[in-house]
């Protein structure tokens, strides 16, 4: 795969990665962040760089992906969770995201007295421009690729570069009143859930797959190391505006009383940008909002459309493109904040399964190991993310799950995690190893 190909196919995937959350959390983060700024914002590139990166490489382990990987827990299995993911990260919560925060952050601000109408005209001319890009899967690539994410790194380049200018030199704004001291690096972590990229990966990577076969790439290997190339370069990017944009939210000179009951990350890009630009800052990020949300909204539809089409082939592509992109454009429609509580508790229980299956695809690629040790680790994560999710929210009481290790870290199925792999290995010994094809 050639050096120019890489870019292309790499600028494509950070394009599609770079959505809504990506734009408006790492600045809350770092606001909040105070001197713990950079141990909360490696958490968060954890999650929003290095997962997201390992997510797409291990879909190319085998020569038809996640499909084909996940079979080894139970072929249900497979195709259910994908079902769930592509969802989720789709018209269920994904998508109409971009379009809700591209309406409060590219649009309110221009506008006097809008209401439910105002959303709802936004909400037909943006997934009408969703639809037209992603009606044809062939010319996502060049649209993407070539086209829409040069205007966006532009975009975002000039923001930052004049916001660290102003900003240099600051001293951090205070540590925000809920942020948990004690363990700054699992906050920004868990923060990174939100931007759904770890399991956005594993819908896209069917994309980048795709796009490196339309180059004439077939070879499993040379799959892999195409996928590994382009997947970098996404990364790449993806950390450094990631760190940027926590960096400017860790320096602006705001105090919560400023931002009120508002969206801490939208307010400080807002306010950024009226600082940076005047009138003209706020046309530069109602522009990068646009690009950033229109593009991963594509990509998603894409995604989604492509997977289920591949289920269920009788139903075709742009069947499937129109009812997702009708689905999203309803659920749109209640609005952003409606849109993110919905969300939260469902991610807190896939991030967990999905972060698990993406290291038990390397570790069983890696190391020769019977089946038991990917679908017991699998089982035991899934049990205690629900029920670690169940208790959290208040829906049945379960005192004892937080006497589990680092479950006031969130992190209470890591340990079920490494043990289901120990405990599957040992008594998975003697059986048939795992082989990807």
């Amino acid at each position: 795969m050639s050096t120019k190909n890489s870019f292309i196919v790499g600028f494509m995937l950070f394009a599609m990665f770079f959505g809504a959350g990506n734009l408006i959390f790492p600045p809350g983060l770092g606001f909040v962040s105070g001197d713990y700024f950079w141990l909360a914002i490696a958490g968060f590139v954890l999650t929003g760089v290095g997962l997201p990166l390992l997510g797409v490489i291990a879909g190319s382990i085998s020569k038809d992906g996640y499909v084909e990987s996940l079979k080894v827990v139970h072929p249900a299995f497979a195709v259910i969770f994908m079902i769930i993911i592509y969802l989720t990260i789709g018209p269920f919560f994904a998508i109409p995201r971009t379009a809700t925060t591209s309406y409060e952050m590219a649009v309110l601000p221009f506008m006097d007295n809008a209401g439910a109408l105002s959303l709802l005209i936004f909400s037909i001319i943006f997934f009408a421009a969703v639809f037209l890009l992603s009606y044809k899967a062939d010319s996502l690539t060049n649209s993407i690729g070539k086209i829409l994410t040069p205007f966006l790194l532009i975009t975002i380049v000039a923001l930052i570069i004049r916001a660290i200018t102003l900003y240099f030199g600051k001293e951090p704004a205070p540590i925000g009143e809920e942020f948990n001291v004690s363990s700054p690096f699992s906050v920004g972590f868990t923060e990174g859930y939100l931007t759904m990229d770890a399991i956005a990966a594993i819908a896209f990577s069917v994309v980048v797959l795709n796009s490196i076969r339309d180059m004439g790439i077939t070879n499993r290997k040379d799959l892999l190391i195409g996928t590994i190339k382009s997947a970098s370069i996404a990364a790449f990017l993806l950390g450094i505006i990631y760190i940027s944009l926590g960096w400017i939210g860790n320096k602006v000179d705001l105090t919560p009383a400023d931002i009120g009951d508002q969206n801490a990350g939208t307010f400080i890009l807002t306010f950024v940008s009226d600082v940076a630009y005047g009138q003209f800052g706020m046309i530069l990020l109602a522009a990068i909002v646009l690009l950033a949300c229109l593009t991963t909204a594509t990509g998603l539809i894409v995604s989604v459309s492509e997977y289920f089409h591949k289920i269920i082939p009788k139903v075709s592509y742009e069947i499937f493109v129109i009812i997702f992109t009708l689905i999203s454009f309803i659920l749109a429609n209640q609005g952003l904040e409606q849109v993110i509580q919905t969300s939260v508790p469902v991610l807190s229980i896939i991030y967990p399964i999905a972060i698990t299956s993406v290291i038990m695809l390397f570790v069983t690629y890696f190391i020769s190991s019977p089946r038991l040790s990917f679908q017991l680790p699998v089982a035991l994560v899934i049990v205690i993310s629900v029920l670690g999710v169940v208790h959290r929210n208040g829906w049945l009481e379960m005192s004892w799950i937080e006497s589990l290790p680092f479950f006031a870290s969130s992190f209470e199925w890591i340990p079920f995690m490494v043990i289901g792999y120990i405990a599957g290995y040992l008594i998975g010994l003697k059986k048939e190893r795992i082989q990807y094809t």
